[in-house]
Parts: structure tokens; C-alpha cells; sequence
């Protein structure tokens, strides 16, 4: 596909952070698993990752704004546009030596998202997409699932851990869910949970409480698959309240019923 000059900015961008991350994942994986050395080894990746893709991104759109993860929000000249960046989605992966995480980047337009990609450097996916255009997972046109039988499904969502006050909304819904489909899982990394909806491995994804950086390149890139997302209550304010459902067409409805109860 063509892709437009900030498009090509964020996949360099992004690949230049991965092999950072690709680095420093090598040696996680040999480190004791003291939860401080470590803990502290993955803050230090993520912030070198963060640096470089602030570089490559400033550096070529100096006056676009700046939203991400570690470095918080910088207002830019242009007041119109910013990028919304995690440098790495899956942290706790990461830091238990499981190579399923991935960085993302999202350009943003009078509030609209325009450009995204999500690049998963330890299988090299790079998945993309800009308004209007079609997602793509390096050169293959991506294109949600086509199933339309909610027993023959499979859905990803987050569970809550330590000290996270929505478990009991979670199990009810897993109540509700796990017996009228094929299965559900929990990968750790909300970026890849709704890439993989975009590529139809996945045929849903909800959570909640999660923030900009980690939805806004995943939404989409579901959409320009030919997904559905919408807020988790249908009142939100998807990228505000960080709580969204997706899902195919065929399955949206029945999968977002039983999960909204």
C-alpha cells in the first residue's frame, strides 16, 4: 500500500525502538528474577525505548504534541495534531522473559486518530493503518473474522490483579461469556489483543481501565479491518474512559450483551 510520510516516520520509529527492546529483552531474560533488579532493568528499556521514538517523532514533526507513557503530555505549536505513544505495552510480559509485547503509536488529528501502528518486535508484526485506508499487518491486508457463531469464538480481555477493585465486574462477566463461546484469553497487552482482532485471530476484546497510549493505535486499525468498537458503556467516551469492547460485525451484538449483561 502507499503509505503517507508520517505513517513511514512512526514504522521507522517503531522499529528502532524494537530492536532497543530486542536488546534489553535478551538480557531480561538472563537476569534473576529479583522483582527490583529486574523491575528497575525494564523501567530503564522502556525509558530508552520512549527516548528513541521521541527523537524519531519530534525530530520530524517538532510542533505535533506529545502524550506517552513515562514522559507524560507536552503540548506542541499545533494544537491540532499529537502523538499518543506506549513504548512498551506488556511490561509484566516483558519482565517475565514472554515475548508478547509490542510499541505503539498512534497519530491524533482534531481528535480523531489517523495514523497507527503497532509493532511486535519478537515475531517482527508490524501492523498499520491510517483513516480511510485499510490495516495492514506487514504486507498482508488484514480483515476481522468472519465468524458468526459466538460458540465458535474466542475473545481476549485484561484481568485485574493486586489491588484492582473491578475483579468482581470481570468475573461476572467471564460468568456470563465462558459458557457460550469457544474460549477466552488473557495475553497481557491490550495493543496486540485488538491487532489481533484487526487480523481475525481474535474475535472480540474488552477492558477496562486502560489508558490513551494503550487503545488509541489498536482502535483503529480494528476499524480499518472492518471491526466494531465502541466505549464499554455506551454512554463513554472511548479513548477518556479507556474501556471499550470490539469484535467483528457478525458477533458484536450477541458478544457485547453478554458482556454489558
Amino acid at each position: 500500500m502507499q503509505t503517507s510520510a508520517n505513517l513511514n516516520i512512526m514504522m521507522k520509529a517503531a522499529r528502532k525502538a524494537g530492536r532497543s527492546l530486542v536488546k534489553d529483552f535478551r538480557e531480561v531474560e538472563n537476569l534473576q528474577v529479583s522483582m527490583k533488579g529486574a523491575g528497575d532493568f525494564v523501567s530503564r528499556a522502556d525509558l530508552a525505548a520512549e527516548a528513541i521514538l521521541k527523537e524519531e517523532l519530534r525530530g520530524a514533526r517538532p510542533n505535533y504534541g506529545w502524550v506517552a507513557e513515562e514522559g507524560g503530555e507536552e503540548a506542541g505549536e499545533d494544537p491540532t495534531r499529537r502523538w499518543i505513544v506506549d513504548p512498551l505495552d506488556g511490561t509484566t510480559n516483558f519482565l517475565h522473559g514472554l515475548p508478547h509485547w509490542a510499541v505503539s503509536i498512534a497519530l491524533e488529528h482534531k481528535g480523531q486518530i489517523v495514523s497507527a501502528v503497532i509493532y511486535d518486535p519478537a515475531k517482527d508484526e508490524l501492523y498499520f493503518a491510517e483513516k480511510g485506508a485499510g490495516a495492514w499487518m506487514n504486507d498482508s491486508r488484514l480483515r476481522v473474522s468472519g465468524r458468526n457463531r459466538m460458540i465458535e469464538a474466542i475473545f481476549s480481555t485484561g484481568l485485574p490483579y493486586g489491588g484492582r477493585s473491578d475483579l468482581p465486574d470481570t468475573l461476572q462477566e467471564l460468568a456470563r461469556l465462558l459458557p457460550s463461546t469457544a474460549g477466552v484469553r488473557r495475553w497481557g497487552s491490550a495493543a496486540l489483543d485488538l491487532a489481533y482482532v484487526a487480523a481475525g485471530r481474535y474475535d472480540g476484546f474488552w477492558e477496562r481501565r486502560l489508558n490513551v497510549w494503550d487503545i488509541a493505535a489498536g482502535v483503529l486499525i480494528v476499524r480499518e479491518a472492518g471491526g466494531l468498537v465502541e466505549p464499554l458503556e455506551p454512554t463513554g467516551d472511548l479513548l477518556e474512559d479507556g474501556a471499550l469492547i470490539a469484535a467483528n460485525s457478525e458477533l458484536f451484538s450477541p458478544f457485547a450483551k453478554l458482556v454489558r449483561g
